[in-house]
This record gives structure tokens, sequence and C-alpha cells, in this order.
């Protein structure tokens, strides 16, 4: 039976670092989606999260969400193992935690209010299609994964300008996460500690090869995403312009 091992949490929470390191440890490939901030470079050159409107935010969700499913199948039709950082249940719980919180928790407060009055109108239409929406996504992960290693948050979430999310929004975003995945009844660990623990745990969990030192593994997962990371933050510092007052206007009335 081949295994497509999800490496789960929230936000800041050393996904990438854990599933690129046991990836280059076991030879076993990831499944490679670009990042959230990547896509924004694209599809929305110059935005930051905390401005985005809810098509904005839906349409970043719905192209990563996209890119995993292509990348998976991918791997599934050449019958591999397959290490994924995060799930197709990542946007579809953020997308649940904002209705909740506010869409735009890394916002300033009157922001924030301004746009939970402007979306009073639309939350009844969200609320259906979130529902929709995570049926798929569910249907989906249940149809895919075969293991799941948690992490959990263990430290404050890094301050870079660009995260777009709040701590309170971080919490819920890992109960919810944590709470969904469980209930699928497939082999659910929660692992935590440094990058080392981490890899050396879950290789012993799930039972896989060791082809490459876990030191080797985690020295070179950190410097792959550092430059990575680097390449994307002067994307976005070259990108964005602050906004005119008529831009700012703009942002606050759509919602």
């Amino acid at each position: 039976m081949r295994k497509h091992i999800v490496i789960s949490g929230t936000y800041s929470t050393g996904k990438t670092t854990t599933a690129t390191a046991l990836s280059i440890a076991t030879g076993i490939p990831m499944i490679d989606a670009s990042s959230a901030r990547e896509i924004l470079t694209s599809l929305y050159p110059g935005r930051r999260f905390q401005d985005m409107s809810i098509t904005e935010l839906m349409a970043l969700g719905l192209s990563r969400f996209e890119q995993r499913v292509k990348a998976e199948t991918i791997l599934m039709d050449q019958d591999k193992d397959f290490i994924s950082d995060g799930s197709v249940l990542n946007e579809w719980v953020y997308g649940m935690v904002r209705l909740k919180i506010g869409i735009n928790p890394g916002a300033p407060v009157y922001q924030q209010i301004i746009k939970d009055i402007l979306g009073i109108p639309t939350r009844n239409f969200l609320d259906k299609y979130m529902k929709a929406y995570g049926r798929v996504v569910n249907q989906r992960a249940l149809a895919t994964y075969t293991h799941v290693v948690h992490l959990p948050i263990e430290f404050p979430m890094v301050s870079d300008g660009h995260r777009p999310v709040s701590e309170r929004y971080r919490r819920l975003s890992d109960i919810q996460i944590a709470k969904t995945l469980k209930g699928y009844g497939i082999p659910f660990y929660t692992v935590g500690g440094t990058q080392r623990e981490r890899v050396l745990r879950i290789i012993e969990l799930v039972h896989l090869p060791q082809l490459v030192s876990i030191d080797e593994a985690v020295n070179r997962a950190e410097k792959n995403i550092q430059r990575s990371r680097d390449m994307v933050s002067q994307r976005m510092i070259e990108q964005y312009h602050k906004p005119s007052l008529k831009e700012k206007l703009k942002i606050l009335s759509h919602f």
C-alpha cells in the first residue's frame, strides 16, 4: 500500500521545513505546490493579504487547491508515495475561520469592523458556499491521504510584515484542521520538538526508509526554504506600493 503522508498544521508551525527535510531524508517525493505568498505575487501583484477582498481570497484558495490536486494526481497516477506540505483542507479551514472572526484578521481593527458590516448581506451565501467547498475537499482528502502527522503550535508566529493572520486565527485554524483530520479514521500522529526530532520521529512512526542523515536533510531543507522565501519576500517588496487615498477607500469599500 502506497503512503500518502500529510504534514499537517496551521501557519508558522514549521510544516514546510519538516516536509522538505523528511522528503530529503527518505527520498520520497514532496508535493510541489506554490505557497500562498507565491500565488499572491502572480494573481494580485502588490496586494497585501490583509487588504484582500473575499473574491480575491477565494481565488487564491482555489488556485492553491488546484495546484495541490494536480500535483497529488500526478504522483498517484505514477503509483508513488508522497509527502504533502499541508493538505487540500488548509485553504478551506482558513476560509471557515475567516467567516467566524473576519476576512482580514491581520488588518487594523477599524478595517475589520468595516469589512464585517459590508459582509452581512453575503453571509448566507458564503456559509452555503463553504459547506459545498468543504464537501469537495473532505471527499478528496479521504480518497487521497493514508497518514497524518500534525505539528502543534509550539512557538509564536514570525512577524515578517507579510503574515495574513492573527494568533487567534492561527489557534482556531489549528484546532479545526486537527479535528477534521482525526475524524477520517486514518493513522494520526502529533509530533513536536526540533526539526531533527520531528523528522526522526516521523520516520519511526510511519516506518519510512532513510537515505540521508537527519542533520544533512534538515540543513539542506532550511537552506533551500530560506533561499526561496527570500526570493518571494523580495518580489513582494518590489511589487508593493503604498496605496493612494483612492486605493485605500476602494480596499475599505469592497468586501
